[in-house]
């Protein structure tokens, strides 16, 4: 059987956002540019906390030997993150691979147990949750998985992929409109109803996506943790996607944690942005306080080595070339993580961890010498 066409979609056409500021392109032979600055709080956060993490630590042990196993250390994935997301919010999680961002999303939707720290759900800790509690939590937290292939179950079709929640939340859609149901969510999210009765391997990249959007939805919860979501997507697909995101969002006032090393899609769909390095957020505040006047040195690095497409804003920034290599997580640096590789670093660095707090900037930075730099033009014509 021919595969669906990912332009074929009956909904695609309708996903692009009125107001230019914080939408993608439905098509775009380019990621999104950094020089559109995006408003913050566009999206209408009340100011309500759906989701506080205080503290938060994952460490695996290491371990050695095939019969005996003794354990001769850890990886501190996470090693103390604090996050906080209120309702209507898209808190963007940025960072290179191996920080950490999606321990923090499988922390978060209770899919790993914290070695220390606390999530809070509208006041709750969900590590004392159980029952009726934690599965009702589950409901309300979903999460959309970074890889469309690997997300879906091959044997199922489409309507029982997204169906499948119902079955052990019984109580959100009825037995007799389930099938009504899953068509409108298929239509929802931009893909055919008819296509209910076909099998993941019979979509493209994009549309399976959107059927684990779909399945995400299914359950009517508050808060979707997207872990790369469009990561694995083309770059016009990924336009596609993140346009429908902030469409849903619109719709049922959801709130989103952005995870994703795409600094440029991040910007385009956040209100708040939270870079993050071995295990610690270095940096954190709304998208326009990052971008615009980033504080701490790894920030300011990834920024300078993001593209910028539009010609006349090309040579108008600072390239910063880190040395070194990311240190392990088994074995990381004394005091600030980040001063194997930071040209400010001083003896300070090497004995005291930097709290994340406003040093003067105008938001909170993970830094001893924390001072706002410029390094992506803005406005500028």
């Amino acid at each position: 059987m021919s595969q669906p066409s990912e332009s074929g979609a009956t909904a695609a056409s309708s996903l692009s956002k009125s107001s230019p500021s914080k939408s993608l392109p439905e098509s775009s032979p380019s990621s999104p540019s950094l020089a559109e600055p995006a408003p913050s709080g566009a999206r209408g956060a009340t100011g309500e906390t759906l989701l506080e993490v205080r503290g938060l630590q994952k460490h695996f042990p290491l371990t050695q030997g095939i019969v005996f196993k003794r354990t001769v250390g850890h990886v501190r994935a996470v090693d103390g993150v604090d996050l906080t997301l209120h309702r209507g919010e898209t808190v963007g999680l940025v960072g290179e691979s191996g920080c950490g961002k999606s321990t923090v999303s499988k922390l978060i939707v209770a899919l790993e147990r914290p070695t220390a720290g606390s999530i809070l759900y509208k006041g709750r800790d969900v590590a004392r949750m159980g029952g009726r509690a934690l599965k009702d939590y589950r409901r309300e937290v979903q999460i959309i998985f970074q890889d469309p292939y690997a997300s879906l179950n091959p044997r199922m079709t489409v309507g029982d992929i997204v169906a499948e929640g119902w079955a052990v939340h019984s109580d959100v859609a009825p037995r007799k409109g389930r099938l009504k149901r899953t068509q409108e969510l298929l239509d929802r999210v931009g893909l055919n109803p008819d296509y209910v009765n076909r099998y993941p391997h019979q979509f493209s990249g994009g549309q399976r996506q959107r059927i684990g959007i779909a399945r995400a939805l299914a359950l009517q919860p508050e808060v979707i943790v997207c872990d790369e979501p469009v990561s694995a997507l083309d770059v016009s697909v990924q336009a596609q996607v993140v346009n429908l995101l902030e469409d849903l969002q619109d719709e049922f006032g959801l709130s989103y944690l952005f995870i994703a090393h795409d600094l440029s899609v991040v910007r385009h769909i956040s209100d708040r942005v939270a870079v993050m390095y071995l295990g610690h957020i270095v940096e954190e505040g709304t998208d326009e306080q990052v971008y615009a006047s980033p504080s701490h040195p790894y920030t300011q690095a990834l920024l300078s080595s993001v593209p910028l497409h539009e010609p006349h804003l090309r040579g108008q920034k600072d390239r910063i070339l880190l040395q070194g290599d990311v240190p392990s997580p088994a074995d990381p640096p004394s005091g600030c993580r980040f001063r194997t590789r930071c040209w400010k670093a001083q003896d300070v660095c090497a004995q005291e961890v930097p709290a994340l707090v406003d040093r003067g900037q105008g938001h909170p930075s993970a830094c001893h010498f924390a001072e706002a730099r410029m390094v992506v033009p803005v406005d500028v014509e």
